[in-house]
């Protein structure tokens, strides 16, 4: 599978480079690609992100700082009037769906299976089909919310 007009930033990693589909895109610093990952052009994947195995970000997508993407998720596949975003540290469970052009708030988590039909704020737990939120990821038995980074205040900021 071919990789065309990519850019890497520093720290980044692509699995197994030979099982990738990859073109014009951007892969920030320490991101990590799983293989049968397919990227189109105009996506950005961002600092410490992680785009699992048999994942699709269709064009436009815009991953911001530290986003968990499970395994077999389709983001904005088939395009939109605007980018598809995914705010800094959401996490998207496995086999979710993001239809084109939606906005996913920082901190959002998003189960396994869901399809998410409209935009998500901040820190929502979404679920089901058709998406809807249930509560609040930051809700988790004095837990701290998703941050793989340990930034998402000072990446909301800036």
């Amino acid at each position: 599978m071919p990789i065309t007009d990519v850019s890497l930033e520093e720290g980044a990693s692509i699995t197994h480079p030979e099982l990738v589909d990859l073109a014009g895109c951007r892969i920030g610093a320490g991101a990590r690609i799983g293989p049968f990952v397919q990227i189109r052009p105009g996506s950005r994947v961002g600092a410490r992100c992680k785009v699992s195995s048999h994942s699709v970000l269709g064009p436009a997508v815009e991953l911001g700082e530290g986003v968990f993407v499970g395994h077999g998720v389709v983001i904005g596949d088939g395009g939109g009037a605007r980018p598809t975003q995914i705010g800094p540290g959401a996490s998207l469970g496995s086999r979710a769906t993001v239809l084109p052009g939606l906005v996913i708030g920082r901190g959002a988590m998003i189960g396994a299976g869901a399809v998410v039909v409209g935009d998500v704020p901040d820190f929502a737990l979404v679920v089901g089909v058709p998406g809807r939120v249930v509560g609040d990821a930051r809700d988790r038995r004095g837990l701290e919310p998703h941050d793989p980074a340990g930034r998402l205040d000072e990446v909301a900021a800036g």
